[in-house]
C-alpha cells in the first residue's frame, strides 16, 4: 500500500545552523508518529516542511506518492485544502463565528458543509452544548478542542498536529489525546503528532529531535 506521507532525507537549517539532517520516514492510513524535542529542536519546522507550509531544503515530502516539490503556490495550497488537516499550537479560530462555524469553515472552502459530521465531531470531543458560542465564551480548552475538530472535519488524509495538548490539564490531554487517534483512524487518516511531553505519547512510535 502506498503511504500517506513519505519523507526522504529531509534537512533544514537557520541561517547555516542546522535543526536536522537526514529524516527519512512514511506513515500509511490510520498510522500515528510522535515527534519529540524540547523547545527549539525543530519540531514546528519539521511540519511546516511536510504541510507545504515552508520550502523544501533538503530532500523530498510525497503525499501519497506525490511530489510536493516544484507545485506551484496554487496548486500547492488547493491540494493541501482537502489532503492535510493542521491543528496549530494556537487555535487560530475566527472570533466573529460560533465553534459550528469554525469547524465547518473548511467545507465552505472545499464546497461539502456537512452541519450533521461537524456537530458529531464537536459532540465526540465533548462541545455538543458548546456549538453555537463564539470563541470568547469557551475556555483555552474548549477553542483548542474546537481546532482539533475543525482539523478533522475534511476527513483528510494527513493530519499534523503542533502541541495540540498544551493548553489542557493532563486528564483533558489523555482525553483529547485518545479522541483525536481514535478519530484520525476512523477517518482513515496518517498522524504525526509534536510535543515535548513524553509521557502522553508513551506506546506511540516516536521521531525524536
Amino acid at each position: 500500500m502506498r503511504p500517506v506521507l513519505e519523507a526522504r532525507d529531509l534537512g533544514f537549517a537557520y541561517a547555516n545552523s542546522p535543526l536536522f539532517r537526514g529524516l527519512s520516514f512514511a506513515l500509511g492510513p490510520g498510522e500515528a508518529l510522535a515527534v519529540l524535542g524540547p523547545s527549539g529542536s525543530g519540531k514546528t519546522t519539521l511540519l511546516h516542511l511536510l504541510a507545504g507550509l515552508l520550502p523544501l531544503q533538503e530532500g523530498e515530502v510525497f503525499w501519497e506518492g506525490r511530489p510536493i516539490r516544484g507545485l506551484g503556490e496554487g496548486a500547492l495550497a488547493r491540494l493541501r485544502l482537502g489532503f492535510v488537516g493542521f491543528v496549530f499550537q494556537h487555535h487560530f479560530l475566527f472570533p466573529e463565528l460560533t465553534a459550528l462555524e469554525n469547524v465547518l469553515a473548511p467545507g465552505y472552502l472545499l464546497g461539502r458543509v456537512d452541519r450533521r459530521w461537524a456537530l458529531s465531531l464537536l459532540a465526540r470531543l465533548g462541545l455538543e452544548e458548546r456549538a453555537h458560542f463564539l470563541p470568547q465564551r469557551l475556555s483555552g480548552g474548549e477553542r483548542q478542542r474546537v481546532a482539533v475538530a475543525r482539523a478533522l472535519y475534511p476527513r483528510p488524509r494527513l493530519l499534523l498536529a503542533d502541541e495540540p495538548t498544551a493548553s489542557l490539564d493532563r486528564r483533558q490531554a489523555r482525553e483529547v489525546l485518545g479522541l483525536f487517534l481514535g478519530l484520525a483512524r476512523e477517518v482513515g487518516a496518517a498522524l504525526l503528532l509534536a510535543t515535548h511531553d513524553e509521557a502522553l505519547v508513551e506506546g506511540l512510535p516516536a521521531l525524536r529531535l
